[in-house]
């Protein structure tokens, strides 16, 4: 019997190159840093009064307090002027309770009143409601945005027709539009886009606006007529039904809605027929 050959043979594995498992560490968002510089705050209003109070201690009337999402509930705040953090959980020892005060629509705080500035720049209920924090780059920003939409409503309101800017402006003004003559409607159009140019390019660009100025004259044309309860519209002498508004819908808001449906846009072109 032939000597039984190794039954295990050894087979030669080429080496594996080792893949070193690195850990990923997710980079937590940088935290953005507390710049120490002179500071100025003003009233957001147009109002400057010569004296304005800013609460300064928490009380049931005006409540002074900063939610803590790291700790997980209400921290109560108090400005001292002779403690370093506006948070009463951090102050020792006796404090002296400080007035923040705005004079003629402002307040400076030097940078060496960090205590002050941290409540008013990052805790106070008060920011960005009643007061905000002077930025000279962010307000740059501001106006920059606010100036272009001003020359896009302008040129808008320089480009629409007679009847569009009476449509725009029937929802600032109502019916009195009906008095005015073109030279009033262009005027008043672009008064509209100065001074509130964000609302007017909405307005410009929604077509149910125009829908409804077009209802509106149908109405007063009596080609089509609304009930006496604001819930029916019904088309000419013939008293045909149009249709039902649905409960709490604006009337003409409905009639705008129904025009763009099949058998509202066949009455859409009588009545446009009729009207010129």
């Amino acid at each position: 019997m032939a000597k039984k050959a190794n039954a295990e043979e050894k087979v030669e594995v080429a080496p594996q190159p080792v893949v070193e498992k690195t850990q990923q560490i997710k980079k937590q968002p940088a935290k953005p840093e507390w710049e120490i510089k002179d500071r100025l705050y003003t009233l957001k209003s147009n109002k400057q009064p010569l004296v304005f109070t800013i609460p300064s201690k928490h009380s049931a009337k005006r409540p002074l307090m900063w939610f803590d999402e790291n700790k997980g509930y209400q921290r109560e705040l108090k400005y001292a002027t002779n403690q370093r953090s506006p948070f009463v959980d951090e102050q020792q020892g006796p404090a002296t309770l400080g007035r923040i005060v705005m004079r003629d629509g402002a307040l400076r705080v030097p940078k060496e009143n960090q205590n002050l500035q941290k409540l008013l720049s990052l805790y106070h209920p008060f920011k960005d409601e009643v007061y905000e924090e002077y930025k000279p780059v962010q307000q740059a920003a501001n106006q920059l945005d606010w100036i272009e939409a001003e020359i896009e409503a302008l040129n808008l309101a320089k480009a629409l027709s007679i009847d569009e800017l009476e449509a725009i402006l029937r929802v600032e003004f109502g019916n009195k539009v009906n008095d005015l003559s073109s030279s009033e409607l262009k005027r008043d159009g672009l008064i509209f886009a100065k001074r509130k140019p964000l609302l007017f390019v909405e307005l410009a660009k929604d077509d149910n606006v125009q829908l409804r100025n077009f209802g509106i004259k149908a109405v007063e044309s009596r080609i089509i007529q609304l009930s006496a309860d604001q819930r029916t519209f019904t088309y000419g002498d013939t008293k045909r039904k149009l249709l039902t508004i649905p409960f709490d819908e604006n009337p003409y808001s409905a009639l705008a809605a129904w025009f763009k449906t099949d058998d509202g846009v066949e009455v859409y072109k009588a009545i446009e027929k009729r009207l010129k």
